[in-house]
């Protein structure tokens, strides 16, 4: 053999001479004694039957609502929900068709709800609410993902800006979406739905799940029948309205549309075309069929984030327009649309169980990026989009301090951040290679398959992968998922032409304190032609 280039492929993400920053604490360091558990489920959603009405010049929804529940476990005579700035103007048991009037306390943040008696496990109950959401009334802040909170949005109700359309979409995570509705808005409750919309009729309207009926009225308004009759978190339920063009494809004989304006109607498929083939590499990389039963994708104006993974209703800022020259190159926006369709697995089908373990939703995601990117394009591509996460990463010095899986934080929006997609990507990328591709996917199939339409967090994901490799994976979750930083790592190659031997000597520089446990590949390259794999071969690691 003539002279190698060793190229160490890590499988984990390695910082080559970066040097560990220390960011300093905020000034208010209170939040770092708060232990944020997960939310205690003392009622469950059943079901939420929805009746809504729009006021476009007042920007209100006028709602019913009939919410159907049960205590978790313990007998309970009370209701707590999540109702952010609204009029409640009734709050009643319904049952057998009729309406109780009941007692209730509500401090324009929560409803505590006095029940007529004592329910017990498994007692379902209806609660009728009549109120009015003002979310332009509503002070609250959002995230550096998602920067505002308001729940539902009214983009230029009056019309007076003639270059904008009028618009009605809503924006549920994080805890949101009870700026209109009554709910429990946390991310470990579950609930079927029903909404009814009544809108202009020159509106199309969408919403989770089915449309099962459109009824005209005399007012020249329009009913629109949604029904989801799956479970799924409040914070996923989602209404748009506005003067949209769709454009319907299909997979599977499953309905795939694409809600855009009409001077983009003729690119929607170009934009947003390798949906259905989106959808087939994952059901059989996952081993799970796309769940739901239907995909819908929309655009709007003034969004507060980039994309949304709502339940068969994904929304899309601006940033997902491009015209037909914009397309010639690339679509700089399929990374975001193979984003959002992942969490329909990872977020939708198993939802995190609370914002401490959003690596479940977020870190997964990410991951579909590089995955998907591999698949169509090639294993460069797939590397040069796992390389790009991880220099986003790197490039928040905030994030060397940060676990995966935080229970500590200042704010539940701050776990929105480049630990908790671009990080947990990269981490995912490097379990992957160390379990290999089979175990891998096998691990995430039984994840979902034990946890679909319901919650999960990281250990439990440890659990699905240490049940299909028979490894005790501990330590990789300690490091990785209940750990902060990576390593900074120094390379040495020397080569010995007399005796033919390479020595590759790699050093942890990271001033942390930490040592980590790396496993690594060595892919053998004779000139440009490679000549193996030694996974076996002795580095000798220093600090």
């Amino acid at each position: 053999m003539t002279k190698n280039l060793l190229l160490l492929t890590s499988l984990m993400f390695a910082v080559l001479h970066v040097q560990a920053q220390t960011v300093a604490e905020p000034a208010d360091s209170s939040w770092t004694r708060i232990y944020r558990n997960s939310y205690r489920r003392i009622n469950d959603l059943v079901h939420t039957k929805l009746e809504v009405k729009f006021d476009y010049e007042k920007s209100y929804m006028y709602g019913k609502e009939w919410l159907t529940l049960k205590p978790h476990f313990y007998p309970t005579d009370s209701l707590l929900l999540d109702a952010k700035g609204m009029d409640i103007k009734e709050v009643a048991l319904f049952s057998a068709a009729k309406k109780t009037n009941l007692k209730y306390q509500y401090d324009s943040l929560q409803l505590k709800i006095t029940l007529d008696r004592i329910y017990k496990k498994n007692e379902k109950y209806t609660i009728y609410i009549a109120y009015t959401s003002k979310p332009n009334e509503l002070k609250v802040k959002g995230s550096a993902a998602i920067n505002d909170a308001k729940g539902l949005y009214f983009i230029n109700p009056k019309g007076e800006d003639k270059d904008k359309p009028i618009q009605i979409w809503t924006q549920g995570e994080t805890e949101s979406n009870s700026a209109w509705m009554p709910t429990i808005d946390k991310p470990n409750q579950k609930s079927t739905e029903e909404i009814y919309m009544t809108v202009p009729q020159k509106y199309v309207t969408l919403s989770n799940g089915a449309l099962i009926s459109q009824k005209k009225n005399p007012d020249g308004t329009r009913t629109d029948y949604w029904k989801m009759d799956l479970p799924h978190a409040p914070y996923l339920f989602f209404m748009g309205v506005g003067d949209f063009v769709i454009v319907k494809d299909q997979y599977k004989g499953k309905e795939v549309s694409y809600y855009v304006e009409k001077k983009y109607a003729s690119v929607a498929r170009k934009i947003f075309g390798y949906t259905p083939e989106m959808m087939q590499f994952f059901s059989q990389k996952l081993g799970i069929e796309y769940p739901w039963n239907k995909y819908a994708q929309m655009v709007v104006y003034d969004y507060v984030s980039g994309a949304m993974e709502n339940t068969t209703a994904t929304l899309h800022g601006l940033y997902a327009y491009q015209n037909a020259r914009d397309l010639t190159d690339n679509n700089g926006w399929e990374t975001t649309i193979a984003h959002e369709l992942f969490h329909h697995w990872f977020g939708d089908l198993v939802t995190a169980e609370s914002w401490s373990n959003l690596t479940v939703n977020e870190s997964m995601a990410d991951f579909s990026q590089t995955l998907w990117m591999e698949y169509k394009y090639g294993k460069d591509a797939g590397d040069d989009e796992n390389q790009y996460g991880l220099r986003n990463y790197l490039s928040d010095s905030a994030g060397a301090n940060k676990d995966l899986v935080r229970f500590r934080y200042p704010d539940k929006e701050d776990m929105f951040d480049v630990v908790s997609y671009q990080k947990g990507g990269r981490v995912l990328q490097m379990l992957r290679n160390y379990v290999g591709e089979e175990a891998f996917f096998q691990s995430l199939n039984l994840y979902l398959t034990t946890y679909k339409f319901k919650t999960g967090e990281a250990d439990q994901m440890r659990l699905a992968f240490e049940e299909v490799t028979g490894q005790d994976l501990n330590w990789f979750w300690n490091q990785w998922y209940f750990g902060s930083g990576h390593p900074d790592l120094k390379i040495e190659y020397q080569y010995d032409d007399n005796v033919k031997k390479a020595t590759l000597i790699v050093q942890q520089m990271q001033n942390t304190g930490k040592i980590f446990r790396l496993p690594v590949a060595i892919d053998i390259y004779e000139g440009s032609e490679k000549r193996g794999t030694k996974p076996g071969l002795k580095i000798k690691q220093t600090r």
